[in-house]
């Protein structure tokens, strides 16, 4: 394909993700019945339960639990996972609007963004609206990554690729699990509600990283795209864990044994989901050419290959 046609299909794609943008969107008050009484969040309600696929749910202290406890320990997860994701969306907002600042007029992607910005809003306030009804302290991400954020928002701008890298591996994790608990059945309502708005919208902006990277990392020299071969399975196997595997803060919190946890992070269910989770941006890579011979060790090693070998050790993310 030719670049003037790449570059027309691409202005197309994001023509189209505009007009879905402005046709299908929601709002974290008007589209939410938060004070509705299906809505209210009621301790030991058991549709607050973690999902099957919660690697705690296999362990003898889960398995210990009263009914009561369990939803506590997955009401206090789904939190987590809130604030964890408004986090990331808070640094992919900021990234987004460094990107947008450099474009030229009549650059088609510009609307794009700032729908997608606007959307990422959206669900920061319904992500910490959630949390705050909840009652419950978390913290989202762990201090190192809050305290490089900053770094992350600059490769907008001196290396987009990377940063909509990035984007892929925190997004499209959150979206597995999320409609894997959604296709389990019985959620919370306004669980669903907020999961449901969020795919919809997600869907846009995980098709606008797919479609930038497919028109961009291409026209990359050798050296950089080299250097994006390396770092994509680090970034993908550090940032899988940190949006997969229960936040270490909860399970101080929730005094889920130790021992019992490194062993549930450690089995082969556990890694399978964070292969499964990782699938699409795993395939994207190797079509974009930045799987090799050599670097396909390097997606194994992270324990996120395509499964034909060992799975690789969860010692990367051990919980505190």
């Amino acid at each position: 394909m030719s670049t003037a046609t790449q570059q027309d299909a691409f202005v197309a794609t994001v023509d189209r993700l505009s007009r879905l943008s402005v046709d299908r969107h929601a709002d974290a008050y008007a589209d939410i019945d938060w004070d509705g009484a299906e809505m209210a969040l009621r301790p030991g309600d058991p549709r607050l339960a973690p999902s099957g696929f919660d690697p705690i749910v296999r362990t003898e202290w889960y398995q210990s639990r009263s009914p009561e406890e369990r939803a506590r320990y997955g009401l206090h997860r789904t939190a987590s996972m809130m604030r964890t994701g408004w986090e990331f969306e808070n640094i992919l907002q900021r990234g987004l609007l460094r990107y947008a600042f450099d474009l030229p007029n009549g650059a088609p992607e510009f609307r794009y963004l700032h729908h997608e910005i606007i959307e990422e809003s959206q669900h920061t306030l319904m992500f910490q609206e959630f949390v705050n009804r909840t009652g419950l302290r978390t913290s989202g991400m762990p201090r190192p990554v809050k305290a490089v954020s900053h770094m992350v928002v600059s490769l907008a701008r001196w290396a987009p690729s990377l940063f909509f890298l990035f984007v892929l591996a925190g997004e499209d994790p959150v979206d597995h699990l999320q409609r894997l608990h959604l296709r389990e059945g019985d959620v919370h309502p306004l669980v669903e509600r907020i999961m449901r708005i969020h795919i919809a919208e997600e869907a846009r902006h995980l098709s606008f990283a797919r479609h930038y990277l497919k028109r961009h990392v291409p026209e990359l020299g050798p050296v950089r795209r080299a250097g994006l071969a390396v770092v994509a399975p680090v970034l993908f196997g550090l940032m899988g864990r940190l949006m997969v595997y229960p936040a270490p803060s909860v399970l101080r919190a929730e005094r889920v044994p130790r021992c019992q946890a490194r062993r549930a992070l450690r089995t082969e269910q556990m890694q399978a989901l964070l292969r499964d989770a990782l699938a699409k941006p795993r395939r994207l890579c190797d079509e974009l050419g930045l799987v090799g011979p050599v670097t396909r060790r390097l997606w194994k090693l992270m324990g996120i290959g395509d499964g034909s070998g060992t799975a690789g050790s969860s010692s990367a993310y051990e919980p505190g």
